[in-house]
Parts: C-alpha cells; structure tokens; sequence
C-alpha cells in the first residue's frame, strides 16, 4: 500500500440480515483515501454512503455484516479488527460526524462534559487539562462565549452551534482521519458555508484527512479534491473533482450534474432524473443504473467492471471504450 494512503477500502461488500431475507447495501467498493486528501462520497439516499461509512468504523445494527472485503487504516484491517481494537481507534485515529448532532449528543450530559469523556478516554490527563482542551476546542470550531456553552445542555443550542459541538468532539484526540455524514443537511445555507469553511480550514492546518459523505454536489465542489459516485451500493464513478464536474463519463453522474443547478447560469433547464433508485431487494439483471440510463443498450444487462480510464479516473459503464480501460481493483 502507498506510504501516503491512510484509508483503503477493497472490494467490501456489506448486507443486512432481516426476517424477510438478505439485503444487500453495498457491493464491490474500493477506494482509496490519503493522508490529507478530502475525499466526497456523493449519491442519492439509498445508494449506500452512510452504510459505507458505517462499515468503515463498524457501527453497523446487529443486522447487518461485512460479508466480504477488507478496510485497511494504516495497515490495519479493521475487518478482521478486534472490538477492543476498534474501541481504541473510534473518536481517536478515526472520528465521526453524524448527520443529526441532537440525536449524537447525550440530552443529560453537558457538552462539557460530553467532549471532555472522549478526551480522558483516549488520553492520560487529567480533568482540569481536559476541561482546558476541550474550552480551546470550542473556540476553535468557532463558537462564542466557550465557557458558557461548555456548560450548557444540547438542546439549549442552535443546529449550527451543535454541529460546531460535535466537530469539536470529533476533533478531540486529533484524529488521522474524520468521517462526515451529511454534517450540513439539516442547516440553512449560511451555517452550511460556515461549517464547511471550518472543516476545511481544521482539515489543512492539522492536516486530518476527510471522508466527506453527501448528495449535495454544490457542498462537493465546496470541499472536496477527489469524489466517489455511488449508486445502489456501487461505485459507478470516481475521479479528482475537475474531471467529476469537467469530464463526467457514466451517464448517472452526468444526470446528477444535470440536475444541479449551476452558478454560472449556463444551465437552459434543470433535468431531473426519472425513476427512483432500486431497492436493494429488487436490483436489475447487469447495470444497477440500466432502468433509468437513456443510453441503455443489450450490453448493459451485464454488469460491468469499474475500469479505469485515465490515471486518476474510474468508471463502471458498458459505454466506456474497453480497449483504453483496464478493469481496476484497488
């Protein structure tokens, strides 16, 4: 494995096993994450973002299992990790932000103290450095009057305010690696810029690298350097940002792009993307995406290979010239 990559992900393949049978979420992702590097999963709800992040630091229901694959974090496959293992990298080598903080946060514990717990967890100090830290982590993520709020309980504060809380906490035992679920969705686009500006800023200056997992394309050319597509639990496409928004292949990204409004105003109309994507329960024979691609054809009943067609650019379409691609795992 390259020196510089922090995190990769090969072949994984993830299913929930209910009453009704086996569900499939993801299947054959591979992808790769450098020390650094802010990396955007993007894809519609149901695609299998969260599931892969979810996978990654084995928080998974009791349902659900890693059937397949390996997910290795400098060199360790946290797959076949021990629970105590992962108990020491959760919230200290690797950290997480949840897409909903009040539902994250303990409704009875100041977020003091909550911050403060992860802290005395991960490192040997004691309270009055930990209470120290953490009222210099509040400031850092940009909130005011940090006593105070180091006092306060979650619901007295605002939906930014909170975010800023659990970035804070995620950002507590500088990790190597924060992973990001959908962290703006729920904020108005004012908070959404000053979250962003403030994951990125902590990003560069300490050098933390970022699995950024969301369907806003706007918050991707935001943020992110290289973007993973994903589709019913597939990487369809991935690439540095220039070539996703430049040069997209696959016939779903270019759909996603196409119904993205665009700030140069060069957009005639919005086109949205007829269908939903396909239950895991019920996909198509071949391409996941062949129900709802204009360009669908005989080949697609077959599922096709993720090639790579350039350097930095992979593809997973029957439309893609086979004679310039390779087939590509990490």
């Amino acid at each position: 494995m390259n020196e510089n990559v922090i995190l990769q992900v090969n072949r994984l393949k993830t299913h929930f096993f209910t009453i009704n049978g086996t569900v499939p979420s993801v299947e054959d992702v591979s992808f790769t994450v450098q020390k650094g590097e802010k990396v955007a999963i993007v894809g519609e709800s149901g695609s299998g973002k969260s599931v892969t992040s979810l996978s990654i630091m084995r928080l998974l229901s009791e349902a659900g299992k890693i059937v397949n694959g390996s997910i290795h974090f400098e060199g360790l496959n946290l797959v076949e990790a021990s629970e105590k293992e992962m108990q020491r990298i959760r919230g200290n080598e690797i950290s997480m932000i949840f897409q909903e903080p009040l539902s994250s946060l303990n409704p009875v514990m100041t977020v003091g103290k909550q911050i403060m717990e992860s802290i005395l967890m991960h490192q040997k100090i004691g309270k009055s450095k930990a209470k120290q830290q953490t009222i210099e982590l509040l400031i850092k993520v940009g909130i005011p009057r940090a006593e105070k709020v180091f006092s306060s309980y979650p619901h007295l504060l605002s939906g930014g305010m909170r975010q800023r809380v659990m970035i804070a906490m995620a950002l507590s035992c500088q990790p190597k690696l924060l992973i990001a679920d959908e962290p703006t969705t729920a904020l108005d686009v004012t908070i959404q810029k000053q979250i962003l500006n403030i994951v990125r800023e902590l990003s560069e200056k300490e050098e933390v690298a970022i699995l950024f997992i969301t369907h806003d394309l706007g918050v991707v050319a935001e943020l992110a350097d290289r973007v993973i597509v994903m589709y019913a639990g597939q990487v369809v496409e991935q690439g540095d940002v220039f070539t996703i928004f430049d040069h997209a292949l696959h016939p779903y990204t270019k759909a996603l792009l196409n119904s993205t409004p665009k700030l140069d105003f060069t957009q005639e109309e919005l086109v949205p993307i007829e269908g939903t994507v396909p239950s895991p329960t019920a996909l198509p024979t071949g391409c996941r995406f062949f129900d709802r691609c204009k360009y669908a054809a005989e080949d697609c009943k077959k599922e096709p290979e993720l090639v790579e067609v350039s350097q930095a650019h992979q593809v997973r379409c029957w439309l893609i010239n086979k004679e310039n691609a390779k087939t590509v795992h990490v």
